[in-house]
């Protein structure tokens, strides 16, 4: 076969686009982008289905942090579902980029997308100020999860949440919380953790 052509029937393989769909809310259906990224891994659709699901469908006047956001898609589906304020976290320039261009085509006016180092972030920031802490850092560093589970739990309001999503369950809740809801979907496990009355 000569260069330049291929088989009758045949196309040159190319990558599916990289997106997901907010699943519930004003937003639902709404299209965020995924940049190929190493350790970029947006929270599956039946996981954030899940989670909402624990937490109502409806979050009117909550104040909610998605500390690694990433794609945005957990940021995304808080805001669908009416959040007050949801702010996102995110290291990479790119992906800064990326989550300003959605907020600014979905018209969602709750986001608010800061360019930052999320655990450092967390510890400088004023105790309380949320009712749901959103953590799903990067499966590639693992390392970053204990870390980040310490420097959120004092963001969090009284009877508020914290979200993990791991590789791993967790087994003891930090002081002061406990282990409300978790599930497993394939390697992802998600859990919920209430702050103590």
């Amino acid at each position: 076969m000569s260069p330049g052509r291929r088989r009758a029937g045949t196309t040159r393989a190319s990558e599916p686009p990289h997106e997901v769909r907010i699943v519930g809310g004003a937003l639902k259906r709404s299209k965020l982008p995924v940049l190929d990224k190493p350790g970029l891994r947006p929270t599956p659709q039946r996981v954030r289905e899940t989670l909402f699901n624990w937490l109502g469908q409806d979050l009117s006047g909550w104040a909610c942090l998605d500390a690694f956001a990433g794609s945005g898609a957990l940021g995304f589906e808080a805001a669908s579902r009416g959040a007050a304020s949801v702010l996102m976290l995110e290291r990479e320039a790119d992906l800064v980029a990326s989550l300003r261009v959605s907020q600014q085509r979905l018209k969602a006016h709750a986001v608010r997308v800061e360019r930052a180092e999320a655990v450092s972030w967390m510890r400088a920031a004023a105790p309380g100020q949320f009712q749901l802490v959103l953590l799903d850092p990067p499966f590639d560093a693992p390392e970053l999860l204990p870390a980040a589970i310490e420097a959120a739990t004092h963001l969090v309001g009284p009877s508020g949440a914290l979200y993990v999503e791991a590789a791993q369950a967790l087994h003891e809740p930090p002081e002061g919380f406990t282990l409300w809801r978790q599930a497993r979907a394939g390697a992802v496990w998600a859990q919920v953790l209430r702050r103590n009355r």
